[in-house]
């Protein structure tokens, strides 16, 4: 009966995206039937590529005090955060499905703090910001290394400050900025 679930729950979904190849035809990452498969660069010229993406985690003053004056049990949140972001933008291949390995020449993550969040309530009104900068010469794009390390960085700032807060938040990562490819330099307004 599972099996027979899951075999259905299958066709579904093939259907659905092979309805959204054929609307969306930009969609790269979809064949003309509806089936996921990485996109082919073996024609496109290395290019140099460079994406930055920012992101935070959401916490209250007593929390971020503790991690101002690395007073949490686990250690040094900004410390070991940047190192995990660093890590998280190298392993994105192993983590995202259909992204291509690449050879990166550049990975920083930068953290700070931030005091006096408008919060409605108070409760969530500090935060630690997150900010990569990802490179590479290669044929395709650095904005899901440069994703994976805002996101990993991210979550570990939650692990090691949950014992002391539940109430965090992982909060507005995006892409700020590419360069390089074809669609050449996109910066978010």
């Amino acid at each position: 009966m599972r099996l027979t679930q899951t075999a259905a729950a299958a066709a579904i979904v093939s259907r659905r995206l092979s309805a959204t190849a054929k609307r969306h035809t930009k969609l790269t990452h979809i064949d003309d039937a509806g089936n996921a498969h990485m996109v082919d660069v073996s024609d496109k010229a290395p290019t140099q590529r460079s994406a930055t993406a920012r992101g935070r985690v959401l916490m209250n003053r007593d929390t971020l005090d503790l991690v101002r004056q690395d007073k949490i049990k686990k250690g040094s949140v900004l410390a070991v955060a940047q190192i995990a972001g660093i890590q998280g933008a190298k392993s994105c291949s192993q983590m995202i499905p259909l992204c291509h390995p690449l050879n990166l020449t550049k990975v920083s993550v930068s953290l700070w703090l931030t005091d006096d969040l408008p919060s409605e309530d108070d409760s969530l009104c500090c935060a630690v910001e997150i900010e990569s900068v990802v490179r590479c010469k290669g044929e395709t794009g650095v904005e899901m290394e440069a994703l994976s390390a805002v996101s990993v960085a991210a979550l570990t700032v939650f692990d090691m400050c949950k014992a002391v807060s539940k109430t965090m938040r992982i909060d507005n990562v995006r892409v700020v900025e590419k360069l390089g490819g074809k669609s050449g330099h996109w910066k978010a307004s």
